[in-house]
């Protein structure tokens, strides 16, 4: 039996439909009040003229200013109606997306950046337009057609005719602009991204003179953009043209008609005149669509990418509360490569580190200690095997719940922008006293003295006020904040000094002090004094495991390596 997924996107546009009742509703009173002018001029022909009444015109005349007050009134309102409509699916699913495009950039999919919440924008912006207004408005158009057979069938068939017409042009129209407007759009989106990276490493461009080679490349990429656009627009600019020159001439056309029928009796002097305007209210939703279809097309385009975002990486499931873990970690047969690569970077490899141990893991570059380090904090899932903290997969703990509990230092530093100490507490409710414990145990107190405002020093964008050394002392601390259970150092000293390294040994010294558990990936053996257990790992498998002290003599000797039951 086959499950289908139901969409959180479509589900949540289905939650707009009360708005869109009552914009329907108000839209049902504008097409009526449209018709005002037709009828003020129908009665000024046909009663004032007669009667030359004076009070006749007069209040003809405040019912019809009155009638376009009304009708200004109501436009202002739907519009405010499917404003605030995209404002609670904004609401609604900004939570959802933002979610969804950081599951995807941890997964290293491409195309994982900010594209989705542009998308979002997209849709919210596109709901109070006139475009998807003139949309509630088409079916209404249909009142207006009704009083046009009744003022004379013949009218009222031509006026079907030119809606047919306005129905090819838009059919066409959908399918000459659909593929060169999908091209410009990922033509767009590749050459954003390509800048957003350029911008990111603009001091290797700079240091290096690339900026004319990047320039270059960027182009290329922006000339296929605007190529494809230009298409695209030439195709709707075309379509648009003929729209609108169907509706002038079904207006003059129903003029003629309406005279002919007034020459042979069949229509009162003033019915022509209105039915040429009725004619021209008849098309005027369908001139609208599309006048307006790039941005009806990229509404529909940024729909399809989050629903199959959306649909991919929907929120997790909360499951039931797990208790505080004490450290204990279990490695069962891990088989792992990047995520939705076929490549295996770790093959086959267990362990096991009780509370408040110490393991270091070495080995030669691309041996797989970094993937391996995304493993055990539940950054990325395992083929094959577990990962279980306390018992728990830790992949599928929750974590919100489980970050208090972890520290992990990257290789790579990521800091945000914000002060010292927000990025120390994590972006959440800043304990100063923890704060400062941190920043003594990784020996950056200081630096932080020397520092005028002292933890409210604005560090910059991924903080680029900070040198290398600081900025992995400042990440390091962040990772030791409140004493956690379970802490992952993925090349902890690659930026440290003498005193840096010094600083690092005492802090997995207080660390394992307090019953936390400390996994260390390293190249430098000067950690090792810290440290219980060493792991060598190669090409991904483990090649030797044990105290240092035995793997480090076992290294040095001659004999066959071996693979023992790694246990710690």
């Amino acid at each position: 039996m086959t499950v289908i997924k139901k969409s959180p996107f479509r589900e949540s546009l289905a939650s707009l439909y009360p708005f869109i009742r009552h914009t329907f509703y108000f839209s049902l009173v504008v097409n009526v009040l449209v018709l005002a002018p037709s009828v003020y001029m129908m009665e000024v022909y046909d009663r004032v003229v007669n009667s030359r009444s004076h009070t006749t015109l007069l209040m003809l005349t405040i019912l019809v200013v009155g009638s376009y007050l009304l009708l200004e009134a109501l436009e202002w309102v739907r519009r405010k109606v499917m404003n605030k409509a995209g404002m609670d699916l904004d609401k609604g699913l900004r939570r959802r997306v933002f979610g969804a495009v950081f599951s995807a950039r941890l997964l290293n999919l491409t195309g994982a950046g900010a594209q989705p919440l542009r998308d979002l924008k997209t849709i919210r912006d596109f709901l109070p337009s006139p475009g998807f207004l003139a949309a509630i408005d088409t079916p209404l158009a249909l009142l207006v057609l009704i009083v046009i057979f009744m003022m004379a069938p013949v009218l009222g068939w031509f006026s079907v005719g030119g809606a047919l017409v306005q129905f090819t042009i838009g059919f066409f129209n959908e399918r000459r602009i659909r593929e060169p407007l999908l091209a410009a759009n990922r033509s767009s989106i590749s050459a954003q991204s390509y800048a957003d990276g350029v911008i990111r490493n603009a001091q290797v461009i700079e240091s290096m003179g690339m900026l004319g080679h990047i320039h270059q490349r960027w182009m290329q990429r922006q000339q296929e953009f605007l190529i494809q656009q230009a298409e695209a627009s030439d195709h709707a600019g075309t379509n648009a043209a003929l729209s609108k020159l169907v509706q002038s001439l079904l207006g003059s056309m129903l003029l003629g008609m309406g005279c002919w029928l007034t020459l042979k009796g069949e229509l009162h002097g003033s019915g022509m005149i209105v039915g040429s305007i009725l004619g021209g209210r008849v098309l005027a939703p369908l001139v609208q669509i599309i006048g307006s279809w790039r941005q009806v097309e990229a509404a529909r385009e940024a729909y399809n990418r989050l629903d199959v975002l959306l649909k991919e990486f929907s929120l997790p499931d909360k499951g039931m509360a797990l208790p505080a873990p004490t450290g204990f970690l279990f490695v069962e047969g891990v088989i792992a490569g990047a995520p939705r690569s076929p490549v295996q970077i770790i093959k086959g490899v267990s362990f096991r580190v009780a509370p408040a141990g110490a393991l270091a893991i070495v080995g030669p570059s691309a041996s797989g200690k970094t993937t391996l380090a995304r493993l055990l904090v539940g950054i990325w899932p395992a083929m094959q095997g577990k990962v279980r903290l306390d018992g728990n997969d830790i992949y599928q703990w929750d974590k919100e719940e489980l970050g208090q509990y972890i520290g992990y230092l990257p290789q790579t530093i990521e800091l945000f922008d914000g002060t010292i100490a927000e990025n120390i507490a994590r972006f959440g409710s800043i304990d100063i006293g923890k704060v400062r414990d941190a920043c003594s145990m990784v020996g950056l107190d200081g630096l932080i003295e020397q520092l005028p405002q002292g933890y409210d020093t604005q560090i910059g964008d991924e903080g680029s006020f900070l040198s290398g050394g600081e900025r992995q002392r400042v990440a390091l601390a962040r990772a030791v904040y409140g004493m956690p259970k379970f802490v992952v150092l993925d090349e902890p000293n690659a930026s440290l000094d003498e005193a840096g390294d010094l600083a690092l040994l005492n802090a997995v010294k207080l660390l394992r002090a307090h019953g936390t558990t400390v996994i260390v990936m390293t190249h430098r053996l000067n950690i090792l004094a810290a440290m219980e257990h060493m792991l060598v790992l190669v090409d991904g498998q483990v090649q030797r495991f044990g105290t240092c002290q035995e793997v480090m003599e076992a290294l040095q000797s001659p004999q066959k390596p071996s693979n023992p039951k790694p246990k710690a």
